[in-house]
């Protein structure tokens, strides 16, 4: 795969276990000009993922990128966090050091100021959508400035991730969700649950950074062994779904994964909250908001998470991944 020309990016993220690996690859990816890294209320509050965010920035000697802590709570309803998940640290009670360097306050005005300054900025979200949906009420010309926003977010024929139907960003606040799938004036690239399910990181692959990048493998200990307990004790699942960083392969490689344009719609209230309700047959004959992905090669997204993030030799994954992880290549 050939890589894609530089891209300008702001990563709005609510860090949690799986955005700091997210952040990672990111920041391990030269084909991405990261502007800023904004938080939002989600997997926990948003000045504590502001403090996990220059966490991993410090971990990666990256502190030249400034944070910018955002919404609080959701447009409307109540906040409830994903610690459970995530640990109170939102770090898998890893308790890794305090960084002694500044954040900023703002998220919504410094993403405005962001898409006036650059066309064809790119937006990627791995939280909530209330710092989005702010954002453009407060400056909606600004939007026109948007080339991609790239949510990792909602799912299609995926069962939920917090209810039987509803993924947990769309959940915790689904009017914002619903005023970007509705507002937003270019398509939503919706990486749901249907392809981030796929991204197992398991206790082989944990193994596999130890024998050649033993100190990174313990710093990925550190914060996805809360993650492991979880997905066992409520899913039964061998090592933990990493739902974030397909959200940035994808932003890379968009031909890591496959879907279709359609209209899709947020439910805000009832037994259905936060569903993501895609119109895949076009009964509504309502124009396209979101491009919906269906289909991933879980393989080609594991090994560049590996190869970037955890700077594992990619010639030596291509031989051993195979081996040892079930990760999905769809047909042609």
């Amino acid at each position: 795969m050939d890589a894609t020309t530089t891209q300008k990016v702001i990563i709005d993220c609510d860090p949690g276990i799986d955005d700091s690996l997210a952040l990672m690859l990111a920041l391990a990816s030269p084909e991405l000009e990261i502007l800023g890294i904004t938080t939002v209320a989600g997997n926990v509050p948003s000045d504590l993922g502001a403090k996990n965010a220059l966490k991993i920035l410090n971990h990666c000697h990256r502190l030249d990128i400034p944070v910018y802590c955002g919404a609080s709570k959701p447009l409307k309803r109540t906040y409830v966090s994903a610690q459970d998940t995530h640990g109170a640290d939102g770090l898998g009670e890893s308790k890794l050091p305090e960084v002694s360097h500044p954040y900023h306050l703002g998220a919504s005005d410094f993403i405005n100021q962001a898409l006036y300054n650059e066309p064809d900025l790119t937006i990627i979200t791995l939280g909530p959508l209330t710092n989005i949906a702010q954002a453009h009420q407060k400056a909606p010309a600004a939007w026109k400035n948007c080339g991609r926003l790239v949510s990792m977010g909602g799912n299609f024929k995926s069962f939920g991730n917090c209810s039987p139907v509803a993924e947990y960003n769309y959940w915790c606040d689904p009017d914002a969700a619903a005023y970007c799938f509705d507002n937003l004036p270019l398509k939503i690239e919706m990486v749901g649950l249907d392809v981030t399910r796929k991204m197992l990181f398991t206790p082989n692959i944990l193994e596999l950074i130890r024998q050649t990048r033993p100190k990174e493998a313990d710093f990925i200990q550190k914060i996805t062994r809360f993650y492991f307990d979880f997905h066992w004790q409520y899913e039964k699942v061998i090592g933990c779904v990493i739902n974030d960083p397909l959200a940035v392969a994808y932003t890379l490689w968009p031909e890591l994964c496959q879907g279709f344009a359609a209209h899709t719609k947020i439910a805000t209230t009832g037994l259905a909250l936060g569903q993501s309700i895609v119109d895949e047959k076009n009964f509504w004959q309502a124009p396209a908001n979101s491009f919906v992905l269906t289909q991933v090669n879980a393989l080609a997204a594991m090994k560049l998470f590996l190869s970037r993030a955890c700077g594992l030799d990619p010639d030596m994954l291509e031989q051993t991944l195979p081996q040892i992880a079930d990760l999905e290549v769809p047909h042609a």
